[in-house]
């Protein structure tokens, strides 16, 4: 086998070279093909919005899908998008020279600030059509608002901060009234809370942004030309309404944390991603004078929130003193310069341009670009013209960047649905580790690509990497589909070469004890491996030989395990002399066949421990299979030993209640060879029912007298009902046993009157014990004195049994009195009997001519009838009619044979030339049998009263209607 796979990697070189000789001609591997079907749409594609403002857009402002734009000096025009034909126009009411200086539209769309450049605020509420001033708010030019997302609502915006052009901080709340359109004041109060400034002094408030952390703690940043603050405080829970004044608060003695930068632009904007509505913002994105800062938000920090900044300097087409930008707005992996001509994308992973569009002159300059993050939609505007962009799958491209920045992990992510680009990013991962020697994270990559398998295992192999490489088998395994049989067969074969070939390497270096451990604990996950577990099976010759040609018998006994090959564990214990181990797998797996084929070895070397272990299998095991194995120990072993196997036959036949006569034979054989006692017992116990019997009787009759065991032999012929051989036996060992005997046959008292007179001869002829012959008499009471007297010499005295001869005339004295007694008593009976007949004789009754016939009710003296002693009178013919059904079948037929015999007696003879003599013999005899047929025929129909004997009792139960006859009676009576 190894040879084998030393051919295969041979094939490999040559593999590698006939695939790169296709490359070279155009021939496509198996891999992915890299193809667009159709042109992709852009990223962020462009839309015109058909709008013509009658007036040039001053400002422009989208949140919560509701838009506002100011419009010339005093129209101010609202337009829900989700009802883009109906737009809703409002007059500022303004007759001085104010101008909209910017808008500001909170996250619910409902609140819309106006600063005008005259230093002063307006006000307008979605739900009304009147603009009202905030008073409160006169005197200051507003630069940036910061809203609440957290406490605001559609008629209150609550506690708010306010940026304005002098570095100044107000914190303010606008509220609509209940009671009317507006209160007399809608800014609940405008009070300074802060000013930022800069080395030169307060300088203006650019951006505004609250935040809300975990545990109550609010972020607050805030932004001018060149700096970035940020504002950290804990508002105590319930307190929110109250305000950021005791945030503020803990600065006013010294500043917070900045971030500044020293080009300037004279302005700076700073724009956030929000991945979710209502959730917080993810990342940052500040355009500043110096390019572009972008970080990600983390809300866990407890003084900043900013986190893995970064500066993007401008692309080299901006120059900031002539062409500045104007806006920025960040997506999930992108920010939007706005230029005065063109919008340019840059990616917030390499800082690279992927994106740039230009606007015609006739659109006129471009002046702000905005973002409503509730639809994730960009809005520019121009003094003429408004576009929108619609940002679609931001995310194709990204898995190129980060595999370019050996990020693999996000290229993975961000690709998973892409089964080509992800082959890319695995294959740039796997060959970025291999450059790198991380050998196994490397085969992990390769394994899951689409890359020639032989081409990467050479390389594993050129670069002696034998665990990288099989950590690529072991991943290319687990991605076969179950159809790949082929290649699944030689990946398995390989993988168990390259396994032995590193344990074998292992077990020879003490100081790589720990890594042996761990490769052997692999290599029988490998082995174990449900998915490997068809493939090892089919294959489990080949691997037997793998793991023979290595000498390694550990892993192919737990290889022989998992395949179920119990059989081979138990060769292989059995063989290295490993008993305990081979009977503990018998015991485990229960299997019956098993045991009969490793028993004969096993109970030679481990009697006591095999005979538990047949135990313990109960009736699972056929005894009867396993007694060839208890033969051949019973013949080489001892007698301690020999007990074992009585043991288990005792189980089997008196726990098991085994009845297989090989069994019950296999008992009896042991105990005639060692235990007689038992013998005996074993016999009684089964009983002398032969049909009850399990075992052999001739067998047993053979055994026990090979053995000399008499008393069996004796048992065993009173079973066979061999009474005389039994007690001729039995007269060798014991006489009481022989009288045992004797009265067995209690039916046949001429076969008990010759065994007792056996036992008398023995007793008189060969003990020579006339007192003992005498007690024979007493015991037998067929044995008379007379039967014994023969068995006597001639020598013997009548003084020994004087008293037996005696007793023996009296019986006969009291029997001749008993006859004589039973003689008188028939003489009597006789007598009485012939007085009754002649009485009976004599006996008569009268019959009135008008009586009737007690079954047809017509006179009885016109035919035969019958008259009984009850007074039931029955014609002849009505009282067979009546009892002939009820007669059985017999006496049916024997009753029509009378009838038809005394027909034919009825009839004259023709013969007319028959001599007197001859007639008047031949009439007598002709009446005398007619007679005798009548006296028959009486004996069955008058045998009783039809109305009064038992047939008139059996019939309680039949029906008054016969069931057959049942409907026709049913309907008579309609």
């Amino acid at each position: 086998m190894a040879s084998i796979l030393d051919e295969y990697e041979d094939a490999l070189h040559r593999s590698v070279s006939v695939q790169q000789s296709r490359a070279s001609v155009g021939i496509p591997h198996s891999g992915y093909v890299n193809a667009r079907l159709e042109k992709e749409t852009p990223i962020f594609n462009k839309q015109r919005i058909d709008f013509t403002p009658p007036e040039k857009i001053n400002s422009l402002v989208v949140s919560s899908n509701q838009l506002c734009m100011s419009l010339g000096k005093d129209t101010l025009l609202r337009i829900d998008l989700g009802k883009p034909d109906e737009p809703n126009q409002v007059e500022l009411g303004r007759k001085d020279e104010a101008k909209v200086y910017k808008m500001f539209l909170d996250h619910t769309g409902s609140h819309l600030l106006i600063a005008l450049n005259t230093s002063e605020c307006l006000y307008l509420n979605r739900s009304v059509q009147k603009v009202r001033a905030l008073s409160r708010w006169k005197g200051h030019l507003i630069e940036s608002v910061g809203w609440n997302k957290f406490l605001g609502s559609e008629t209150n915006t609550g506690p708010i901060l306010v940026g304005t052009s002098q570095g100044q901080i107000y914190e303010a709340e606008i509220s609509v009234s209940e009671g009317s359109l507006f209160s007399t004041n809608p800014d609940q109060y405008f009070r300074q809370v802060y000013t930022l400034e800069e080395e030169s002094g307060p300088a203006p408030v650019c951006c505004l942004e609250i935040e809300r952390g975990i545990e109550g703690k609010f972020f607050i940043i805030a932004t001018t030309r060149k700096r970035l603050f940020q504002f950290v405080g804990k508002v105590p829970e319930g307190t929110e309404q109250q305000g950021f004044s005791s945030i503020f608060a803990v600065h006013a003695d010294h500043l917070p944390s900045f971030r500044e930068f020293p080009a300037n632009l004279g302005f700076s904007e700073i724009a956030f991603y929000t991945p979710k509505l209502r959730s917080n913002p993810r990342s940052f994105a500040w355009m500043m004078g110096n390019g572009v800062l972008y970080g990600t938000l983390d809300y866990s920090r407890p003084d900043s929130i900013l986190s893995d900044e970064r500066v993007w300097v401008y692309p080299p087409d901006i120059d900031i003193t002539v062409n500045k930008p104007i806006s920025i707005v960040l997506t999930q992996f992108h920010f939007l310069l706005l230029l005065s001509d063109r919008v340019k994308a840059v990616c917030t992973l390499n800082g690279q341009v992927v994106f740039q569009d230009l606007f015609l002159e006739k659109f006129g300059l471009l002046t702000r670009m905005i973002k409503d993050p509730t639809v994730q939609q960009i809005w520019i505007h121009t003094e003429k013209v408004v576009f929108r962009y619609h940002v679609q799958r931001e995310s194709r491209d990204v898995w190129k960047m980060y595999m370019n920045m050996n990020k693999f992990d996000l290229a993975k992510e961000y690709c998973k649905d892409r089964p080509e680009c992800l082959d890319i990013v695995l294959a740039k991962e796997a060959e970025h580790c291999f450059q790198n020697k991380r050998y196994l994270d490397s085969a992990k990559c390769y394994a899951l690509t689409q890359s020639y398998f032989e081409e990467i295992a050479l390389k594993f192999i050129e670069a002696k990497q034998e665990e990288a490489l099989m950590e690529f088998l072991i991943k290319k395994l687990s991605n076969l589909k179950p159809s790949e049989k082929t290649q699944t067969t030689l990946l398995t074969t390989w993988l168990t070469e390259l396994y032995l070939n590193w344990l074998g390497i292992l077990q020879g270096d003490p100081s790589q004890r720990n890594l042996y451990l761990d490769t052997r604990e692999k290599f029988r996950t490998f082995l174990s491996s449900p998915k490997n577990k068809d493939c090892l099976f089919n294959n489990r010759a080949s691997i037997y030989e793998l793991l023979a040609s290595h000498g390694d018998t550990e892993h192919m006994v737990y290889f022989a395990v998992i395949m179920q090959d119990y059989e081979r564990v138990v060769a292989h214990h059995c063989q290295h002399d490993e008993y305990d181990e081979a009977l503990n797998v018998l015991s485990r797996h229960r299997d019956e066949k098993l045991f009969y084929k490793f028993s004969p070895v096993l109970i030679q070397h481990i009697p006591k421990k095999v005979v538990d272990a047949w135990i313990s299998m109960g009736s699972r095991l056929d005894a009867r299979n396993l007694i060839p194995a208890l033969v051949n120990y019973s013949q080489s072993a001892s007698t301690q030993q020999i007990n074992e196997a009585i043991r288990y036959m005792e189980f089997c036949v008196y726990q098991l209640e085994e009845t297989q006569q090989a069994i019950h034979n296999y008992l009896l054989s042991l105990y005639a060879l060692c235990r007689p006692d038992s013998l005996l017992s074993y016999l009684e116990q089964a009983g002398t029912n032969p049909n009850r019997i399990h075992y052999d009787l001739k067998y047993a009759l053979r055994l026990c007298a090979e053995h000399g065991h008499h008393r069996a032999c004796v048992h065993v012929y009173k079973v066979m009902e061999l009474y005389e051989e039994a007690v001729d036996l039995a007269l060798q060992v014991d006489v009481d046993l022989a009288k045992s005997c004797a009265d067995l046959p209690e039916d046949d008292e001429e076969l008990r009157k010759k065994l007792w007179l056996k036992i008398a001869r023995h007793v008189v002829q060969e003990e020579k014990d006339v007192k003992k012959a005498m007690a024979c008499l007493s015991s037998c009471a067929l044995l008379k004195i007379e039967d014994v007297l023969p068995f006597f010499p001639d020598f013997v005295t009548i003084d020994h049994f004087k008293e037996a001869i005696c007793n023996s005339l009296e019986d006969y004295n009291k029997h001749i009195e008993e006859l004589k007694r039973e003689m008188e008593e028939a003489t009597q009976s006789a007598k009485r009997i012939r007085e009754d007949i002649q009485e009976m004789r004599n006996k008569y009754g009268s019959v009135e001519p008008q009586e009737k016939c007690a079954a047809c009710d017509f006179p009885l003296l016109n035919r035969p009838f019958y008259l009984f002693l009850c007074g039931h009178m029955f014609h002849y013919d009505c009282l067979l009619q009546a009892v002939f059904p009820n007669l059985p079948a017999y006496k049916q037929a024997k009753l029509e044979d009378l009838q038809k015999k005394l027909a034919a007696s009825s009839q004259p003879s023709k013969s007319h030339h028959r001599p007197k003599d001859a007639d008047t013999i031949s009439l007598g005899k002709g009446q005398q049998s007619r007679e005798q047929i009548k006296a028959d025929i009486d004996d069955i129909v008058a045998a009783e009263c039809v109305y009064c004997g038992e047939l008139m009792i059996r019939s309680i139960d039949k029906p008054f209607i016969d069931p057959q006859k049942y409907e026709e009676e049913m309907q008579s009576w309609l």
